[in-house]
């Protein structure tokens, strides 16, 4: 069993790739299509089960937590626990970590939308302003 301090510095290092891809697949424009493809579906489905299926493709909190199970698999983490409740520690500890991180982004990237959008405006107000 890895040191508590470890355990922590592999926490908050593993929920880095699980918020990125996360936020990638439900929020960026690279998944666009496809992501409007399940937004339908999630909508548009018959059965409850294909309804839910598709939802998880566009709800980052939802998809995070499928994200951390396959890190769980691929890195065989285990939080305060050396058995399968350690998963389930890690499990819920990482979503956690990862969707703070997401929520931090998303505020940085309003902030920045923000400011992008201030300028812009400036720059068309000095445009008229010269003409």
């Amino acid at each position: 069993m890895m040191p508590l301090a470890t355990q922590v510095a592999w926490l908050f290092i593993i929920a880095i790739p699980v918020a990125c891809i996360a936020w990638t697949v439900t929020h960026e424009e690279v998944f666009r299509e496809p992501r409007d493809y399940c937004i339908k579906q999630s909508k548009s489905e018959g059965s409850l089960l294909k309804r839910k299926f598709f939802y998880l493709f566009t709800c980052e909190y939802c998809f995070s937590h499928y994200v951390t199970i396959l890190m769980l698999i691929f890195t065989d983490y285990k939080l305060l626990l050396s058995d399968w409740r350690g998963y389930v520690l890690a499990g819920f500890a990482l979503v956690w970590i990862a969707n703070l991180y997401m929520a931090i982004f998303a505020l940085i990237k309003v902030d920045v939308n923000l400011e992008r959008l201030q300028v812009k405006k400036e720059e068309q107000e000095q445009n008229k302003k010269d003409s």
